[in-house]
């Protein structure tokens, strides 16, 4: 036995050998992470809501498992002792780390927990090219990397690490969540399940076959029309509503493109998404096992949204006795981006440290 041990060994040594030297020399076989991107980042305070003085701020970066190095705001609270339990925020969709998802990074900060608010990939101050593209596959893996860099940080606790989404990024994080066991709580705010917007239309209005060959039809010429200049077009997003306009329309461009919230590394405040950047969602339905989801799953949504029923159907989809919709009387969908009075900040405290521990 001693004899195969030995042979086992030298030959397994002798295959490593090789394999690190064909590595070294092909860059088809490296495994080892993709270098991160230098990235430019502002060091000014540049968002669009105050600096808290309970908490501590940096700039931090990660990469995702596709080599696209991520920026992020941290915040930590003062006098931190110890390892911490930790939150990964990122949403609305179409938005920075400035505007919302800063405002519950710092909130939660305040409430005693480790937290960061990434720009996703293609956007923001994080890499990626080319710019303002979305995708099902890797913006749900932007929050995983999220979870990959703070597990390794030594203030943190790997095994209480929670994430939150807003709006868009609601449903990413729920696809996050049922794939990624590491997290151990989720939040999804004013949540929008995108691949079902884009597959169905608004309020499922636009549920057929006939619909999506359309849509498919257009992306593909777009497509075709973008290689030909080689350049992408970008959709205009959230101009100034007409008077007779849904109430919903004025509410983006209230926040969006108004001193409230507009920032200019924002895609919905000006920059615009690539025209086809919502292709990849028509065949790609990210809650499709939200019902295998064990961990615990909290959905806060306004009772005026126009997008409550996206929040109401992912919910139903959910299984277990540890998943709960909240719904905040009287709010609309934009309400819960910044309106600290209305956002339930006890609630979602309560939530993470009774599910964190």
């Amino acid at each position: 036995m001693a004899n195969i041990r030995t042979i086992f060994v030298a030959v397994f040594s002798s295959l490593a050998v090789t394999a690190s030297s064909q590595t070294d020399s092909n860059p088809n076989t490296n495994i080892g992470f993709a270098p991160e991107e230098k990235l430019v980042m502002t060091q000014e305070w540049d968002k669009t809501f105050p600096k808290s003085e309970k908490v501590n701020h940096q700039k931090v970066t990660f990469t995702n498992r596709y080599g696209i190095t991520l920026a992020a705001d941290m915040y930590t609270p003062k006098d931190i002792i110890g390892k911490l339990p930790a939150i990964a925020v990122s949403g609305p969709f179409g938005a920075v780390k400035e505007q919302s998802s800063g405002i519950y990074a710092q909130q939660l900060a305040e409430r005693g927990f480790i937290t960061i608010a990434f720009d996703p990939s293609f956007t923001g101050e994080s890499g990626g090219h080319p710019r303002s593209v979305a995708s099902p596959d890797i913006n749900t893996e932007d929050f995983s990397a999220a979870v990959d860099y703070l597990s390794n940080r030594s203030d943190v606790n790997p095994e209480q690490i929670g994430i939150i989404g807003i709006c868009g990024w609601g449903g990413f994080a729920i696809n996050a969540a049922a794939n990624d066991p590491r997290i151990k709580a989720t939040v999804a705010s004013t949540m929008y399940d995108i691949s079902r917007g884009t597959a169905n239309g608004y309020f499922d209005a636009s549920d057929n076959a006939d619909s999506r060959n359309k849509m498919r039809r257009d992306l593909a010429a777009q497509r075709t029309e973008d290689y030909k200049q080689k350049e992408y077009a970008r959709t205009e997003m959230n101009p100034k509503p007409a008077e007779e306009a849904p109430q919903f329309i004025k509410d983006y461009y209230d926040y969006y493109k108004t001193k409230r919230g507009f920032h200019p590394r924002s895609i919905n405040s000006g920059i615009g998404w690539n025209k086809t950047s919502t292709l990849g969602f028509l065949n790609a339905p990210i809650l499709a096992y939200s019902d295998e989801i064990q961990s615990a799953v909290l959905l806060i949504h306004g009772e005026k949204a126009h997008s409550l029923y996206f929040s109401e159907g992912a919910f139903k989809k959910l299984k277990g006795n540890n998943k709960e919709l909240m719904i905040i009387p009287g709010a609309v969908h934009t309400d819960l981006y910044d309106k600290i009075d209305i956002i339930p900040f006890d609630k979602i405290e309560l939530f993470f440290k009774e599910n964190l521990k």
